[in-house]
């Protein structure tokens, strides 16, 4: 689903290191070899039909590469 994030992203936490994300062997090979972690926030963002919702995201995050992935894990409001 395509999305747009408005504004910040808050309340950032570390889910997950190096070997221990089960895609790290397809992070790896799609955007390259990396200290990658996965994270979760919160955020509002604004959908395809205009709607602007509160949400959970998590996405992939590398040194040099930057933030790859994101999807939304739930709804907020």
């Amino acid at each position: 689903m395509k999305f747009d994030v408005i504004g910040q992203i808050e309340a950032i936490e570390v889910i997950a290191l190096g070997s221990s994300i089960r895609e790290l062997s397809y992070l790896q090979k799609v955007y390259g070899i990396g200290r990658w972690r996965k994270l979760k926030g919160t955020a509002q963002i604004k959908l395809p039909n205009g709607r602007i919702r509160n949400v959970e995201l998590h996405w992939y995050e590398a040194h040099g590469i930057g933030r790859k992935d994101m999807k939304i894990k739930c709804y907020l409001d």
